[in-house]
């Protein structure tokens, strides 16, 4: 019987959905059917050890018993009311979230998802300076939606290309340098000289923000360099240009910290969040808002919302997560196995292949960067990180793979077992290849 349940969302799954990012006819996906923690399992029983919580979102894990019961509560009680309402779980999820914002942060606009987290900063920031321009980088992900997209660096960005006023610059990426550079501190010097160059070259008056990821996520788990963050943010003071970060992928938690831009010596004007703030177990995120752009819109009409806007399901989520994190020290979890287990675990793998290029990350946000050769550099071709995938999978880890890396992201609940798992399970596929 199992099997046949397996059999009929295959065969569902086939004939009525669409996938995204995908050509549709050779798709063969992985059936999924329940998990618990950092184990996701098919109705037949094979299982899987989920080293890239799906779309690096499932931070708590799967199917945490706090945040189930407290969906499932809400439920009971109300399961969906108009944005223009005040509800106390909405009211909740939002205190949660300024709590851990730095000072100077009183407001949420809670949204669907990343995306149009994305779309309404960008907005917002137009409305408060008055300008047009929005500068992002070529190596970053912001979203699927009309500018996030255009926002966006990678390849999805150029069949996309509807919205207005967007310009791009290469950030610091010191193992494939855009600038000559050969240390961390050339590397974010000189590429904080290009933003710099940029905004002169595009009227410093026409910009209304730099938006940036906090660490790039997708474009390969980029730490930024020393210095880089609080220059991007000096730069921005000059110029009376807004700083939003991007913390959907590198927040809460995923990098051992509540918000990845902790200990860069930085505070943006507008905050991004999505993923992790509920491990997506209800779709939401949001814009937290500096005290500053937020009164803006005290006597001035805001000319955006959604139906969905903090949805009562989403938002009793948000407080279980948030609430679970801190009581079961998740977070701290996720920085200790990244400086005491994963990190380690990893260097010792690329020592053993010469396949991997660098290994770079924090808490539990990591990326091997493959390669045909260590001294020309030159990527794994696809063909060779197609294979890689597929025989992870098959001995039993679902992977994040993403050009020619391997993005190592498990949950932050991941356990040093799981870890050593996980190590035995890429060092038996990398021999293999």
């Amino acid at each position: 019987m199992s099997h046949d349940l397996d059999r009929r969302a295959y065969e569902l799954d086939r004939a009525h959905v669409f996938h995204s990012w995908s050509a549709q006819a050779a798709l063969d996906p992985l059936v999924i059917a329940g998990g618990e923690g950092t184990r996701v399992w098919d109705s037949a029983g094979t299982r899987y050890l989920d080293f890239s919580s799906q779309l690096v979102n499932v931070n708590i894990g799967h199917q945490h018993p706090a945040v189930v019961a407290a969906i499932q509560a809400q439920t009971a009680q109300l399961t969906t009311i108009g944005p223009a309402t005040a509800n106390l779980a909405r009211g909740e999820a939002a205190e949660r979230i300024v709590a851990r914002a730095p000072e100077g942060f009183s407001k949420v606009f809670f949204t669907n998802g990343g995306a149009d987290a994305i779309e309404n900063a960008i907005r917002m920031a137009r409305l408060h300076t008055g300008r047009d321009k929005v500068i992002s980088r070529y190596r970053s992900y912001h979203g699927n939606t009309g500018a996030a997209i255009v926002a966006t660096g990678d390849w999805r960005r150029i069949p996309n290309e509807y919205a207005r006023g967007h310009v791009h610059v290469f950030g610091p990426y010191l193992y494939r340098s855009e600038f000559w550079a050969s240390t961390p501190e050339e590397e974010s010097a000189r590429a904080l000289h290009h933003l710099e160059r940029v905004i002169q070259a595009e009227g410093p008056t026409g910009i209304a923000a730099v938006l940036l990821e906090s660490i790039p996520g997708t474009a390969g788990v980029l730490i930024p360099p020393p210095g880089y963050l609080a220059g991007v943010r000096e730069i921005c003071d000059r110029y009376g240009i807004l700083l939003i970060l991007d913390e959907v992928m590198a927040g809460f938690g995923r990098t051992g910290r509540w918000f990845a831009f902790e200990g860069h010596d930085v505070v943006p004007d507008l905050i991004t969040f999505a993923k992790g703030v509920n491990s997506g177990y209800v779709p939401v995120g949001g814009v937290l808002i500096s005290d500053p752009i937020a009164a803006t819109f005290d006597d001035r009409v805001f000319p955006g919302g959604l139906t969905y806007s903090g949805h009562p399901l989403a938002a009793a989520s948000i407080v279980a997560t948030l609430d679970a994190m801190a009581d079961e020290g998740i977070v701290e979890n996720a920085r200790r196995i990244g400086a005491d287990v994963l990190g380690p675990a990893l260097r010792s793998l690329a020592e053993r292949h010469d396949v991997i290029g660098e290994v770079r990350g924090e808490g539990v946000f990591w990326a091997l960067e493959l390669v045909a050769d260590r001294t020309t550099r030159d990527p794994l071709p696809s063909a060779d990180m197609g294979r890689l995938k597929n025989d992870l999978i098959g001995r039993g880890l679902l992977p994040f793979v993403q050009d020619n890396r391997i993005h190592v992201v498990p949950p932050c609940v991941v356990t040093d077992d799981d870890v050593a798992e996980a190590i035995g399970i890429y060092d038996a596929a990398l021999a293999a290849l």
